[in-house]
């Protein structure tokens, strides 16, 4: 995927028969819908309605999100949620990265149907992280871990660098999202790529440990790195989502006619 970075928002309708159900997407950290606009794009084929808004101090420049607030991200994405909400029987949320431990901020505190999410990140294990609230004083950015992917040619779109402020509130936000973790009830289809350079197994282990109240589904993605979207496992990942979405969908139908048989 060569050529100029494509970093507009994405919206589709939904087309298919039966229920209306909508998929609201979230890009990563430092990157844009550039990352994600195969799989949107391939939600929006199999009949969904989806929503991928351009975050905050995204798609921009890096000075331009080292202004920004990690509640300005998740708002852009809760609007997202709320407005597929308004006219979809059934909505699920999905992300990339960062855009992971956001769309399951959006599950602990929205009534989803179901969660997608590729390699989440949740934990920083840079020990530089806790002191990230004091250098963004003195260091104004450090040179950004992008196109961590397999394929050959393929370019996400990131910032060449990454802000200190803005990765302080990338911090602040995954320790936030870590304690909402329990209060998750839909199911959770995790995609993890088994060499990942950017986000380590710690932040599924935090995963694993705090979704108590949920089921999880975890796939292993064997052919791809962090940026798996783009990268050789992408059609598992389009194709696993839309079938992950189907199954949720008719298994709610099916306990609410379990449910209505028993109350006849």
């Amino acid at each position: 995927m060569t050529g100029v970075p494509d970093h507009s928002p994405f919206s589709s309708t939904a087309n298919g028969d039966g229920a209306r159900i909508g998929v609201v997407l979230s890009h990563g950290f430092t990157g844009s819908p550039h990352g994600l606009r195969a799989w949107a794009q391939s939600l929006a084929d199999a009949g969904f309605a989806v929503r991928m808004p351009l975050l905050p101090g995204h798609g921009t420049s890096w000075q331009d999100l080292a202004r920004t607030r990690w509640p300005q991200w998740h708002g852009a994405l809760d609007d997202a949620y709320l407005e597929l909400d308004s006219h979809c029987d059934h909505v699920f949320v999905a992300g990339l990265s960062m855009g992971g431990a956001l769309a399951l901020r959006i599950a602990a505190t929205r009534p989803v149907a179901g969660v997608i999410v590729v390699n989440p990140g949740l934990v920083i294990d840079d020990p530089r992280a806790p002191l990230a609230g004091i250098l963004k004083l003195v260091l104004k950015s450090t040179p950004a871990i992008a196109n961590d992917i397999l394929k050959p040619g393929m370019d996400e779109g990131a910032y060449p660098r990454t802000p200190v402020a803005a990765a302080h509130e990338l911090n602040k936000m995954f320790k936030d999202t870590v304690r909402l973790l329990p209060r998750i009830t839909a199911p959770t289809r995790v995609f993890r790529s088994t060499v990942d350079h950017v986000v380590s197994d710690t932040s599924v282990a935090a995963l694993r440990r705090g979704l108590t109240n949920a089921p999880l589904t975890l796939t292993t993605l064997e052919n791809s790195y962090h940026v798996a979207t783009l990268d050789n496992d992408a059609e598992e990942i389009f194709q696993g989502s839309a079938d992950f979405i189907r199954a949720v969908v008719a298994g709610t139908a099916a306990a609410q006619v379990q449910e209505g048989t028993a109350h006849e």
